[in-house]
């Protein structure tokens, strides 16, 4: 998968339902905002668990907002091995392809970081 060129697919089509949604736009901005503030869980382990549950419900698109979040929060390709043990233990079969597609994801979102 080329991964930034899905990913600019993705945002385009966004882009365009959201001009027809914005009160659906703006309500989930807020959620987002709110879900992801530094609390008790730091925004980076909070989008681990985004991962997660972007893994088993199997969401291409999701895998690659949080795997860029993760790259934008400085998570190590370690970290993120670790993190995808668990989604695959805890998934199966469908969440260790969907755990390799995000490692895929997050070595094309890293090249040139560091």
């Amino acid at each position: 998968m080329d991964w930034k060129t899905f990913m600019a697919g993705t945002e385009a089509d966004i882009g365009t339902f959201s001009k027809e949604v914005p009160g659906t736009v703006r309500g989930f901005a807020t959620m987002g905002q709110a879900a992801k503030k530094d609390g008790a869980l730091s925004e980076k382990t909070k989008e681990f668990i985004a991962l997660g549950i972007a893994i088993a419900t199997r969401c291409d698109s999701c895998i690659g907002f949080h795997v860029r979040s993760l790259v934008r929060l400085g998570a190590t390709r370690e970290e993120l091995c670790e993190a995808l043990a668990m989604a695959t233990y805890m998934g199966g079969g469908p969440s260790y392809a969907y755990s390799a597609k995000a490692l895929n994801a997050f070595d094309v979102f890293s090249e040139g970081q560091s």
